[in-house]
Order: C-alpha cells, then sequence, then structure tokens
C-alpha cells in the first residue's frame, strides 16, 4: 500500500477542507480525530473515492506515512497543541515533522519549537488564511520553525496556496515563532481594516442616512480604485444581503462584536517591543467597547447628542471618506511593518518583508491590489525603515491629508465615534512632528521621579537631572528607556 504523502488532525471545517485542497492537488492525505465518529463521516462523504485514509488512532496515522513523517495539527490553539504533541512525540522519529497550522500564539511556537527540535525532530508554525473557503481553494500560508523542515513541506504547501501575479502565496518566513507572529500581524491588521470600513459606513448613515443600498453602491465603486480589497468586496455583498422579509439583514445584527485574541495579541507585542500600534489597538478597544451594549444604551438617553446638519456637499465628502479610509489603511501596515521589524530584531528573524507582501495578495482576508505596491517598496528598498518613506506611499499620503482631516474633523462634529480614522491621524501627525511635548513630559518624570532627561544643546546619550524643589539632591534614576 502505497504510504501517505502528509497527514493532518483536526477534522473540523479548517482541516477537512485542507484535507481536500491537498488531495486535489495530488497528494495522499492520512487524518485522524480524537471524535472517531468525524473520520467514519469525513471518510463515507466527501472523501469517499478519493486519495484519503483514515485513521483510528495516532499510532496508526504515524504508520501510514511516508518519511520524514510530515503531520500537520488543526486543534484549538493553546493547552491542546501541547497535550497532542506530548501523545505524538513517542511515535515519532528523528527528522519527522510536525506542523502547527492553528493560530497559535508566537511565543508558545518558540518554546515549542525549541522543545521539538531537542528531541531530534523538526517544528514549523505555520499561519493560515483565507477562513473556510480559502483552505478548500487555495488560502495563504505563512511556515516559520525549523529550517530544515522547509524543503520537505515546501512542495506541498506551495501547491495548495492562493496564486498571485503567477507566484504562490507561501514562502518561508523565518526561525521558530516567525510565521505565527505574521499570521498574528496580519489579523491584527485585519481587526484595523474591518474597523476602519466600519466607521466608513457609520459616516455615511449618520452624515447622509444612506440606505444600505446606496452604501453598497459606494463601496462597489471603491473596490474599482486603489482599495479593491477582499474586505471591500464583502461588505458590499453583506449590505445587499436580504432577510427574508427583503429587509437588509445587516440592520437586524446586534452591534455586539466578538473576538478571538489575535489582534490583542498584536496589541500586547507591540507594547512589549514599544511600537506605537495606535491603529489596531483601538480597532481592539473599539470591539470591546462594542460589547457594552447595555452601558451604551444608558449612556446615550443620559447624554442625548445634538444632531448637527450636515451642509456640505454629499458627493464630494463621500470622496473625502475613501481617501481617507485609504490613507489610515496606508498606516496600518505602516505600523504593522514596523512591529515585524522590531520583532524581527529581537527574536533574531530574518524576515524577508516583501515576500511577506507576496503571502498576503492572495487568498488572505486583507489581500488586496494595495499589496502589491508593499512588495515593490521592500523590493525596491529591502532595509526600508517605514513604509511612509517609499515614494509612492510618500506622494499618495501627502496627497490624502486634507480629506482625511476633513474626514476626522467632520466625525467628531456630528458626533461620529472615529477611533481607527482619528488614531491613525494622531499618529501620522506625531510621526510627522520634529518636536513633541515630551520635553515636558520628561520633565515631570525627571521632577517626581528623578528620571533623567537628554538636552537640545548636548550630544545624545548623555542624560541630566535637575533638582527641581531644592530639597531632592543630586540622586537620580538610572532606567531612562527612551
Amino acid at each position: 500500500m502505497k504510504k501517505a504523502d502528509i497527514g493532518l488532525i483536526g477534522l473540523a471545517v479548517m482541516g477537512e477542507n485542507l484535507v481536500m485542497n491537498m488531495e486535489s492537488r495530488g497528494f495522499t492525505v492520512a487524518v485522524y480525530n480524537r471524535t472517531l465518529e468525524k473520520v467514519d463521516s469525513f471518510i463515507k462523504g466527501r472523501a469517499g473515492g478519493k486519495n484519503i485514509v483514515g485513521t483510528k488512532s495516532l499510532a496508526e496515522l504515524v504508520s501510514t506515512l511516508s518519511r520524514p513523517r510530515r503531520i500537520m495539527l488543526m486543534v484549538k490553539a493553546g493547552p491542546a497543541v501541547d497535550s497532542l504533541l506530548e501523545s505524538l512525540l513517542p511515535l515519532l522519529e528523528a527528522g519527522d515533522i510536525v506542523i502547527d497550522g492553528g493560530n497559535s500564539r508566537y511565543s508558545d511556537t518558540i518554546r515549542r519549537c525549541a522543545y521539538i527540535e531537542n528531541k531530534g525532530l523538526l517544528y514549523v508554525g505555520m499561519g493560515v488564511s483565507g477562513g473556510e473557503k480559502g483552505a478548500l481553494k487555495g488560502p495563504a500560508l505563512m511556515p516559520g520553525g525549523s529550517p530544515a523542515a522547509w524543503p520537505f513541506v515546501r512542495s506541498i504547501f506551495q501547491a495548495i496556496a492562493a496564486k498571485a501575479g503567477g507566484a504562490a502565496c507561501c514562502e518561508w518566513v523565518g526561525e521558530n515563532g516567525a510565521g505565527h507572529f505574521v499570521k498574528m500581524v496580519h489579523n491584527g491588521i485585519e481587526y484595523g481594516d474591518m474597523q476602519l470600513i466600519c466607521e466608513a459606513y457609520s459616516l455615511m448613515r449618520v452624515l447622509f442616512g444612506m440606505s444600505e443600498e446606496e452604501a453598497a453602491d459606494v463601496f462597489e465603486s471603491w473596490n474599482k480604485t486603489e482599495l479593491d480589497s477582499y474586505l471591500i468586496e464583502i461588505t458590499k455583498n453583506i449590505l445587499r444581503y436580504k432577510d427574508s422579509d427583503g429587509a437588509p439583514l445587516v440592520g437586524r445584527i446586534l452591534d455586539v462584536t466578538g473576538q478571538k485574541g489575535t489582534g490583542k495579541w498584536t496589541a500586547i507585542a507591540a507594547l512589549d517591543e514599544g511600537i506605537p500600534l495606535t491603529l489596531i489597538g483601538e480597532a481592539v478597544f473599539a470591539r470591546s467597547l462594542s460589547a457594552m451594549k447595555d452601558e451604551r444604551v444608558s449612556a446615550s438617553a443620559a447624554f442625548a447628542r445634538e444632531k448637527i446638519p450636515f451642509d456640505g456637499c454629499r458627493e464630494s465628502f463621500v470622496e473625502d471618506i475613501r481617501r481617507a479610509l485609504l490613507a489610515s489603511k496606508i498606516v496600518s501596515y505602516a505600523q504593522g511593518y514596523m512591529l515585524m521589524r522590531a520583532a524581527a530584531k529581537s527574536c533574531g528573524w530574518n524576515l524577508n518583508y516583501g515576500g511577506i507582501a507576496q503571502i498576503w495578495s492572495g487568498g488572505c482576508i486583507i489581500r488586496s491590489v494595495f499589496l502589491g505596491k508593499i512588495k515593490e517598496a521592500f523590493d525596491t528598498e529591502p532595509e526600508l525603515p517605514n513604509l511612509l518613506f517609499a515614494p509612492y506611499f510618500r506622494d499618495k499620503v501627502r496627497s490624502l491629508v486634507p480629506s482625511w482631516r476633513r474626514t476626522a474633523a467632520a466625525g467628531v462634529l456630528h458626533g461620529v465615534p472615529l477611533p481607527a480614522f482619528t488614531s491613525a491621524l494622531s499618529w501620522f501627525d506625531g510621526y510627522t512632528s520634529a518636536e513633541l511635548s515630551a520635553n515636558l513630559l520628561q520633565a515631570q518624570r525627571d521632577y517626581f521621579g528623578a528620571h533623567t532627561y537628554e538636552r537640545t544643546d548636548r550630544p545624545r546619550g548623555e542624560f541630566f537631572h535637575t533638582d527641581w524643589t531644592g530639597e531632592g539632591g543630586a540622586t537620580f534614576s538610572e532606567n531612562y528607556n527612551a
């Protein structure tokens, strides 16, 4: 009997669809699930008659695989992964490869990679994006971990990945937790993109009283511009979807948003690295605020908002919103790349930033034509310190700033919450300011905590302390942490 090319554990929707994808590309796949009934129903159902082998135990799964064995885990992130690894490891031999395709936290993947490698095995932590349809038709894949594993998994993963510009949306990302870190940042950017789109929709509803159909028309027109993307496309489709009685379904969906944690992880990683990931952070907090539904309803009654009519041109302001959305989206990616660069330095990863944009160009949730420009920017200048310094993005943002400011101002004036738009603009204003008010802040720190400061009239790296009250003496703290 021919040995299977790869094994997969975890037959939820994503796992099943990845198996079907791999089989359709000519690979024989062995499958196992803790609930054996799922294996039986899968083999008797959509996997029937295909090169898919059902197994009833981990030992049987391992026995069906060619060497080096390649086993992909599609189980819930967290303790379940560690538990499964402990059951699986005694069955494996040196050189075998374990692939975690779930949304594991990158720090867990760093730990697991070291643990697995210490046992003579290889480990891959791979981000998978694109949802259930992407898993079946072609996802974006972000593999990282043991570099020696890549030659043995590359053919499979590049075969099943989405294609953009003729290239697979799958390339080796980096060592240990790099793949899961890049997937985490992808999800953070996804949080930001979705929040920005919702804020644009909110402006159209509040300022103009647009119907869902009218808003759908706007998003459809935007999808023919630089904003062409999967998320804009599905927004148009959602707005046009009708409930059983013909009314727009979106209007009947409760305004309380869930989250699975990857956006929060991105914000935490940014805090750990000291990177001002303001837009994604606000997108996470916006979801948290949405969950406070009962309090919001009470507060809306206690603080009734004055209705101020919009006195501008609807057509021109809709264009302002589009341009503000584009500017904010650029900032979201600029911040995301800042975080990846900082983490690469901290963790010793050699990330290919243009390659990451290529991975994200197809199959994933944030895929858009916009990513082609990011790839060009980093291919031209791999050490680009910030996306805003690339000529295309520098010139584009310069042209968008007036619309961006008008949009943010209108939101404030009319009481439309725009946390993502306004935080992106504030970050941009701060990033492009040669001088900030942090001199006063540092003086405050030195006043109450003797934290020292640097001076504009002395070389960087020299630190000073002032006895502001005349009673503090000359003792000072040595942890400046600029």
